[in-house]
């Protein structure tokens, strides 16, 4: 088994790439070991000193170290992945994947958050999705809208800018009702 890595925009996350599926449907962001308890390859990978983040999307596995050098942490993670997948063991022990916080909007917006989803995810989803991470819509009110960034784009140093300069903008140029997007 061959797994790559990639840099991200992010310095304190390194996105693996297995050749194989990781998450069936949806992402799934963990921060904590306790986030960790329903997969027991998470559970592994907060094992090794100085992992603070994983993050299981469809193709891709994303790590974030709160200290350490990647030289040294890199093997570890490699192995871990390596021992998962040879294993055969489930990603999530209860097979389910996460559940999404509830969306909220007036549903007077319906046709306003309809396009907002269109353009994250025919536009957006994919360029941060490159980047090791994920977004997703939260919800619309009195002109911002509200998104999750998790993964790679979860702390890092330039998901302001991309959400300021980029995402803002193209909603503003698509839809002038929008005033300002936020992240939750």
């Amino acid at each position: 088994m061959f797994i790559q890595t990639e840099a991200t925009p992010n310095p304190a996350t390194l996105k693996f790439l297995p050749g194989r599926s990781v998450m069936q449907d949806g992402t799934l962001d963990m921060r904590s070991v306790a986030d960790a308890a329903r997969s027991p390859l998470a559970q592994a990978l907060f094992s090794i000193e100085g992992v603070s983040g994983v993050f299981f999307a469809p193709e891709f596995i994303s790590v974030t170290k709160a200290d350490g050098e990647w030289q040294h942490l890199k093997p570890a993670i490699l192995g871990v992945i390596m021992e998962h997948y040879t294993s055969g063991a489930p990603l999530l022990a209860d097979g389910g994947d996460e559940g999404e916080a509830e969306e909220f909007f007036d549903p007077a917006h319906a046709e306003t958050v309809a396009t907002i989803k269109e353009l994250l995810e025919a536009r957006i989803r994919p360029a941060v999705a490159g980047d090791g991470g994920d977004i997703t819509f939260r919800g619309f009110r009195d002109g911002t809208v509200y998104l999750a960034m998790k993964g790679a784009c979860a702390g890092c140093p330039s998901s302001t800018a991309t959400l300021k300069s980029g995402i803002q903008n193209m909603f503003r140029h698509y839809l002038p009702e929008v005033q300002a997007v936020e992240q939750i």
